[in-house]
């Protein structure tokens, strides 16, 4: 399967999404590569810190025909996740195209609301080019929640002006995602017992689990 994440608006903490989803299937035992589709090579970046062994592969490959290369890479690996570019281009359209799913993160406020627009009609674009269109799926995940606030469910429901899923399970505000990225680990390899380590287990399960039904559904 592969998972692009992807958001036009910066800052909404797409690499740390991208990096802990690769770091909870590796850690499930899943044969993992990371593409960083980024000019900003933030993946890469991450990978370079870090002191201990890999648990997946990371490679940059901000390229407008990521979708071809892509391919010649998917039987190698169980998932591959690209951490797509924070902006409308030929590399976000490429790393639609060569998805099976995509997560949006988006951040509790109005402003990404607004801004969610733009992947959400260039998803739609993407999906209208391509004779097998109907196997890119996306949903939303709600990022950096204030904790002890009802905020998510305010944008939750805001969202679903886009008749685009939302994952329930949210990924709070929390500091040791900063911490871990700094050392380039990520909180579930370090405490997957943690609440972050918990909370990022629950929304890879949902995101990949509904991936995995929607194609059904599509393919009977």
């Amino acid at each position: 399967m592969i998972i692009a994440v992807l958001n036009q608006k910066g800052g909404v903490g797409k690499t740390t999404i991208s990096i802990h989803i690769a770091s909870t299937l590796a850690m499930a035992g899943k044969k993992v590569m990371l593409i960083d589709a980024d000019e900003q090579r933030s993946a890469l970046d991450w990978a370079a810190a870090r002191d201990k062994e890999p648990l997946f592969s990371v490679v940059g490959m901000p390229s407008g025909t990521l979708h071809k290369q892509v391919k010649l890479l998917e039987d190698d690996y169980d998932f591959i996740v690209i951490d797509g570019p924070p902006r409308v281009s030929t590399v976000a359209k490429s790393c639609i195209a060569a998805s099976n799913v995509v997560a949006i993160p988006v951040q509790p406020s109005p402003y990404d609301v607004w801004a969610a627009k733009e992947v959400v009609d260039l998803i739609k674009e993407v999906r209208e080019t391509l004779t097998n269109y109907k196997k890119i799926v996306a949903a939303f995940i709600i990022n950096r929640k204030i904790i002890n606030s009802v905020i998510g469910r305010d944008v939750e429901e805001a969202l679903e002006q886009y008749q685009i899923p939302v994952i329930t399970s949210q990924i709070c505000q929390r500091v040791t995602y900063a911490e871990t990225a700094a050392r380039g680990t990520s909180a579930i390899e370090e405490d997957p017992n943690s609440l972050a380590g918990q909370e990022i287990q629950s929304a890879v399960k949902q995101l990949i689990k509904f991936a995995t039904n929607t194609q059904k559904e599509k393919a009977a």
